[in-house]
């Protein structure tokens, strides 16, 4: 684990915490960078720093013991954690410098802080800053709160976001922490497909065939967007045998073989 978090704050000893409100220093002047703008379809899209999780063995928030290569995420408030085994609250975390994706359910609740529902419209701690800034990074990078966390404790990175060893190594294909793309994708209302590909993650390609080029991971259970439809290469997968492809994201396309939708037939557009 590369973040300062306390490892108590995970598991049945986390505390909720509420009421805390944190206040700009008197006469600070600070300028923040203008959120992303939201997709309707995928949900908002915030830059934020990604640290790497690590600690194979533990416990997270909604009871998963995090095995070796996981492919997980956390992010620092409890009211967007899905179950364990479930992806009703997912991600797509974009790696620029490797031009790589992963989508992925949210299983933990950090860094920092575990009521900073920084992507949400009507966020419910540092209520004064952005959208889309964590608080634990306007600590780091410009002194907020005292440079703080809510919790009391010195902010030693901007960190919005954990990833899992496997989120963070395979999917992102990382080497040490970064600023990355962040899809909050239950925010969306495009059509949602889950990923059934238990024994490894989903590959996804930059388009509708296994002969396209591959851009990143799709979870098991992460609920991805299903943009569009195309028919390409047939697969045969989880789900059966199709030459159904979802785009499920910018040139990031899945094959229907290894979605859960309800159905064989098309939920989504022709792209």
């Amino acid at each position: 684990m590369v973040t300062c978090e306390l490892r108590s704050l995970r598991g049945p000893r986390r505390r909720i915490l509420t009421g805390v409100v944190m206040l700009l220093t008197a006469g600070a002047t600070v300028a923040f960078a203008s959120p992303a703008a939201a997709d309707a379809s995928d949900g908002s899209t915030h830059t934020i720093f990604a640290t790497r999780e690590g600690l194979v063995g533990r416990t997270t928030a909604n009871g998963h013991v995090i095995t070796e290569n996981d492919h997980f995420v956390a992010l620092p408030s409890t009211s967007a954690l899905s179950a364990d085994g479930t992806g009703a609250y997912s991600v797509r975390v974009c790696a620029p410098s490797t031009g790589r994706c992963e989508y992925a359910p949210v299983w933990d609740v950090g860094p920092w802080n575990i009521g900073d529902d920084y992507w949400s419209t009507t966020r419910h701690f540092a209520t004064d800053l952005p959208v889309g800034t964590p608080q634990a990074s306007a600590a780091f990078r410009l002194g907020y709160a005292g440079g703080l966390d809510g919790f009391g404790r010195q902010v030693l990175n901007p960190a919005g976001i954990d990833l899992a060893d496997g989120t963070f190594l395979q999917g992102l294909r990382l080497t040490s922490n970064a600023w990355i793309k962040v899809t909050y994708l239950w925010q969306g209302n495009a059509p949602k497909g889950t990923i059934d590909s238990p024994v490894q993650p989903l590959t996804v390609r930059s388009g509708p065939g296994t002969g396209y080029r591959a851009v990143g991971l799709a979870a098991n259970t992460a609920q991805v967007p299903l943009t569009c439809h195309l028919r390409g290469t047939t697969v045969t997968g989880t789900r059966g045998t199709t030459n159904l492809w979802y785009r499920i994201g910018p040139r990031n396309w899945v094959s229907d073989a290894y979605v859960i939708t309800g159905t064989g037939e098309p939920v989504a557009p022709r792209c």
